[in-house]
């Protein structure tokens, strides 16, 4: 990479403007996507199978779209962006169909399609931002993302809340709500990654780094090659890590799973065969999803300030057994306003995993691979996704009586133990670290 430069607040602020709709759409997946499957009468053992797109397609695309972005560079369109403005694309066409949906499989075929796009668009951009800042600015610029992050998942889940008194009665076999909630990502995820790539420069390569591009151009084989190395030569730093995220995200899809089902049985005590009362469950699940991602973006730069000042591998830790807590209290919530106070601890808690574990990866990895190493992070994170996919079906079925309520405090154990094992990390000590 040439010279990085010190960014203003407001450019640091512009290049992770796409995160917001890259984000609004991973909010939809997560607050939406689950209640469509209900509507169309999925089982509660279904339901983990139908959601294995995401992290099958992350877990194959997102590392080699990373690889693939260390090795291009185009004097017009640059190193990163081509990726993630095609990643945008494809977002916006699936999240435009998905509504459309007129049966289970066809759902879940348009969610792997969603998916291929928001994973072809997020390692790249996340490796821009480490390609674009001086060190003592990446956490700023990772704490930016978190709050975009926060940020779109706010207007995912309030949609939830907001849409269904605007628009009315259904369309189909769905609520008008859900059209309107689609439409609005398909809209931003491709305006938000546009306004970021018109804001923002990428940095070119040295004369030097172009000729090792050009000795060691991109082809075929060139991406399996190269995160075969990358895993080869990994720090024990994401090693660790990935003993986290093993239990981290898990946990994470068992809540996203279970949430709107759990505040149906806890507070309304009606199930999805109840069509109107579990509306209203999906509806406040919104409006809860949403006061959570409030936190996260209030949280998200201050979170920065106390990983510089106190090791980003204590804030983790406490940050994570915030977000336990939440969780083990979720399910015991029989009045729906006392929800905004048990979501608290969920929003630090994300706040964290969105930005923090980058701080520490960073710090021990070259800038030359930022693209595969963010990728081999998505790896670390959709791996226990799969696991949790192909597993919690048959867990949730024979030991928790298909009972939410009973899956979201076994996620809330979950993240007891992805905190202690964040203890476990050894990092060097640097600015951004301990």
């Amino acid at each position: 990479m040439g010279i990085k430069i010190k960014l203003s607040f407001w450019q640091i602020i512009n290049m992770n403007v796409g995160f917001f709709g890259i984000q609004y759409s991973f909010g939809l997946q997560q607050s939406a996507v689950n209640p469509i499957y209900d509507f169309l009468h999925a089982s509660p053992d279904q339901i983990p199978i139908l959601n294995l797109a995401g992290p099958l397609t992350g877990l194959l695309i997102q590392p080699i779209i990373g690889a693939m972005s260390d090795k291009t560079w185009h004097p017009r369109w640059g190193r990163r962006k081509p990726y993630f403005f095609i990643g945008a694309m494809v977002c916006s066409i699936a999240l435009f169909l998905f509504p459309f949906s007129s049966s289970l499989w066809m759902a879940a075929g348009l969610l792997w399609i969603l998916d291929v796009g928001n994973n072809t668009a997020m390692e790249p951009y996340r490796a821009f931002i480490a390609d674009t800042l001086t060190e003592d600015q990446q956490p700023m610029g990772f704490q930016a993302q978190s709050f975009f992050t926060g940020f779109g998942q706010f207007l995912a889940y309030i949609s939830l809340f907001l849409f269904p008194i605007i628009f009315v009665g259904y369309t189909g076999s769905l609520p008008t709500w859900i059209y309107a909630s689609f439409f609005l990502g398909a809209v931003l995820s491709i305006t938000s990654i546009w306004w970021s790539i018109s804001k923002t420069k990428e940095i070119p390569p040295t004369e030097a780094e172009l000729a090792i591009l050009k000795a060691e151009p991109l082809n075929v084989f060139s991406p399996f090659i190269d995160i075969y190395r990358a895993v080869l030569e990994m720090p024990t730093v994401m090693w660790q890590l990935f003993l986290v995220y093993l239990f981290q995200w898990y946990a994470m899809m068992c809540y996203w799973q279970n949430n709107s089902k759990s505040i149906a049985l806890s507070v309304w005590n009606v199930t999805p065969k109840n069509t109107v009362g579990y509306e209203k469950a999906v509806e406040w699940n919104g409006l809860i999803g949403a006061f959570g991602f409030i936190v996260t973006f209030s949280i998200a730069f201050y979170l920065a300030k106390l990983a510089k000042r106190h090791g980003a591998k204590m804030i983790h830790f406490v940050c994570l057994l915030l977000g336990a807590v939440s969780l083990l209290c979720f399910p015991m919530v029989q009045n729906q306003y006392v929800f905004f106070a048990v979501v608290i601890g969920y929003g630090i808690a994300w706040a964290s995993m969105m930005g923090i574990p980058y701080l520490m990866v960073v710090a021990v990895i070259s800038k030359e691979r930022y693209g595969v190493y963010m990728g081999i992070i998505n790896m670390m994170i959709v791996i226990p996704m799969i696991i949790q996919n192909l597993s919690f079906g048959y867990i949730l079925k024979n030991f928790l009586h298909n009972d939410p309520r009973l899956a979201i405090s076994f996620a809330g154990v979950l993240l007891v133990i992805a905190a202690l094992f964040t203890l476990l990390i050894k990092i060097k000590k640097t600015k951004l670290s301990e």
